[in-house]
């Protein structure tokens, strides 16, 4: 007889049914993780009818909210129509998916191949640098991370998250411009700290590469890093460097894209950079599996290649992402991160002054963190974590990140309201002083 599907079986422990039908690596949060069975904009329930505001938005991907009635509509009006094709066939969904995009994204950036992660993404990008630049090697930063497959693990720079030794020759790593944990300390300038960081990156691609590299890979904010915020003109300086070496520029939007940042449609424009390649998925399709790599017209012209997307580009998933997208820009949400990003901002800044175990209080629009520390400013994920399940008790969902799991990070939906947010950093008030009161 056939075990019972466990719609049918409403007893069953849905926590232990995970763990013993899942990989291992498909961990949940919190020691007793959450059952999640509904969402509406930035509430989401558990099984036991619990309600949690989510702040960190299932890693800054449910961008314009939980079952977003226009993506619920466009949804089901596709699917009910034509679900599947592949590449091998034209549809007006990646058609005009492909040019809404082009509408926002960087001038220049003309063409877009869908996918269906950001993991795929960063494989199109190095794939298509190599492919015009006739070159193989790829330098990225440390503290990075680039997803799931064995390329995109070998360019991730955290040990937790490379689960075999490399594989893959050719890529190498420059310093994060991680200034909160650079060598010249707290108190040097932007300015300082920029040119520290340049001058690696143009020593790595001298004594580790032939010199001749055929891209340097960034995030504008590292993402999985803790939210790492660049010092001033540091994305720029850096194009400038691969590009006098022969290089493309690939940014690696898939977290800061879609005015996550605040102000611009992408984390790159607020450095005034207009990269070869830009990289995007998360937020693009509201939780829908859509990945996305644009380029100039001559870089996508090169691949002449066969190559193919089973599910890259389907009709149900550009349904979303265009319905997504036009929500976007009807809600210039570039704008509303910006103001809901001050308003969380302020908080962060006096919880960072009330507390001396938070290091550091970073990040840029809808996308916040703060580095938590113990005494000379070692990371303390233990505490972390505390307030990862403290925040769990008091009805928020917020994530962790940085190379020790030692960063709380924030990112919930970019149409989160003025009072949403002003209930979530109540909430998260609470769990701070919780935690600091159990020391």
């Amino acid at each position: 007889m056939s075990s019972p599907k466990l719609s049918e079986a409403p007893s069953i422990d849905q926590v232990q049914a995970h763990r013993d039908h899942l990989f291992p690596w498909v961990k949940p949060y919190y020691g007793d993780p959450v059952v999640i069975t509904e969402g509406e904009g930035v509430w989401i329930r558990d099984e036991k009818g619990r309600e949690y505001l989510d702040f960190f938005a299932g890693i800054v991907t449910t961008s314009i909210g939980h079952c977003h009635p226009a993506v619920v509509e466009r949804v089901r009006d596709q699917v009910g129509r034509l679900g599947h094709t592949s590449t091998l066939y034209v549809t007006r969904e990646q058609i005009e998916a492909a040019a809404t995009l082009m509408g926002i994204a960087p001038e220049g950036l003309t063409r877009t191949a869908f996918t269906n992660s950001g993991t795929e993404a960063i494989e199109t990008a190095v794939m298509a640098a190599r492919i015009f630049t006739g070159r193989s090697e790829i330098v990225a930063l440390r503290h990075a991370y680039c997803g799931r497959s064995t390329l995109a693990t070998t360019i991730t720079a955290h040990a937790p998250w490379r689960p075999v030794p490399s594989t893959i020759a050719g890529i190498t790593h420059a310093r994060s411009p991680y200034t909160y944990r650079s060598p010249l300390g707290p108190d040097v300038s932007e300015e300082e700290q920029t040119e520290f960081f340049i001058q690696d990156l143009i020593e790595v691609i001298e004594t580790t590469t032939t010199g001749r590299p055929a891209a340097l890979l960034v995030e504008p904010i590292q993402g999985v890093g803790g939210f790492i915020v660049p010092p001033r003109g540091y994305l720029a300086r850096a194009a400038e460097v691969i590009r006098s070496f022969g290089g493309l520029l690939i940014v690696d939007e898939v977290q800061t894209g879609f005015g996550r940042s605040g102000g611009q449609w992408f984390g790159c424009q607020h450095s005034g950079v207009t990269p070869d390649i830009m990289v995007m998925a998360k937020g693009i399709a509201n939780g829908f599996p859509v990945g996305a790599t644009m380029a100039r017209e001559d870089i996508a012209a090169a691949w002449t290649s066969l190559s193919v997307s089973t599910y890259g580009g389907n009709p149900v998933s550009m349904a979303a992402t265009s319905a997504t997208l036009d929500v976007m820009i009807e809600e210039d949400v570039p704008e509303r991160c910006r103001v809901r990003g001050r308003q969380i901002r302020s908080a962060l800044d006096e919880f960072g002054a009330r507390y001396d175990w938070i290091g550091e209080v970073r990040g840029m629009g809808l996308m916040q963190a703060l580095e938590i520390v113990g005494p000379d400013r070692e990371p303390d994920p233990v505490r972390a974590r505390a307030i990862l399940e403290a925040t769990r008790d008091q009805g928020l969902l917020v994530g962790v990140g940085g190379l020790k799991g030692q960063v709380v990070r924030m990112g919930p939906s970019m149409l989160i309201t003025e009072d949403e947010t002003g209930e979530a950093l109540n909430r998260f008030s609470a769990a701070l002083e919780a935690v600091d009161r159990a020391g």
